[in-house]
């Protein structure tokens, strides 16, 4: 298990970085295709953590309760040496409803995560639309459940999107995500890695 720390590779404000991914529904995506909506909460995931499986629901919810968010898990981890994380995993997921998100990607190079900072399952970052590119308000946890035993009293991402949707400015420090370490391949670990 592991937490983010203060290395981020992203500050907020910073432009996401953009991506071309291929989804369970077997297309691609690009970031680009999202500027439709006021926001976008990107959040790196996998099918095996249990830290990440505790937060499918809670995902669920967002993109059911917010028409203007859109709600992307992308999973980057070496399904080699996880072959749960496989990409065959994800659409089952998908298509047995345990996820319900607008899109769940494959980033198979782990270049997306890199470029992203990713350090655990699950790592949620929430951008605002900025006039058709997203901006970096709040990179952290979903909620205050730390555990994947434990019950949230507090839905924290919901309370920061529904600030951003309200024109507010999200302005709270980035509270840590939990879960497991990106499983990088040998020899793929980026700069910032040393967990």
């Amino acid at each position: 298990m592991v937490a983010l720390d203060s290395k981020d590779v992203l500050t907020r404000g910073d432009e996401a970085p953009a991506f071309e991914l291929e989804g369970t529904d077997g297309e691609t995506h690009t970031l680009s295709e999202f500027t439709d909506r006021e926001a976008l909460l990107l959040v790196f995931t996998c099918n095996h953590c249990p830290y990440a499986k505790a937060k499918f629901e809670e995902l669920n919810r967002l993109a059911e309760e917010f028409d203007d968010v859109a709600v992307v898990g992308i999973n980057s981890n070496d399904e080699e040496e996880y072959p749960e994380d496989d990409f065959e995993t994800m659409v089952e997921r998908v298509e047995d409803g345990t996820i319900q998100w607008d899109a769940y990607l494959r980033d198979d190079t782990q270049a997306v995560a890199a470029a992203y900072g990713a350090v655990c399952t699950p790592d949620p970052f929430l951008f605002a639309n900025e006039d058709g590119s997203f901006e970096l308000v709040y990179h952290g946890r979903l909620d205050d459940a730390l555990n994947p035993d434990d019950e949230p009293s507090t839905r924290e991402m919901k309370g920061h999107i529904e600030d951003l949707l309200a024109g507010n400015t999200v302005d709270d420090e980035f509270r840590p995500s939990r879960g497991c370490s990106i499983k990088w391949r040998e020899g793929n670990e980026p700069e910032y890695w040393d967990a």
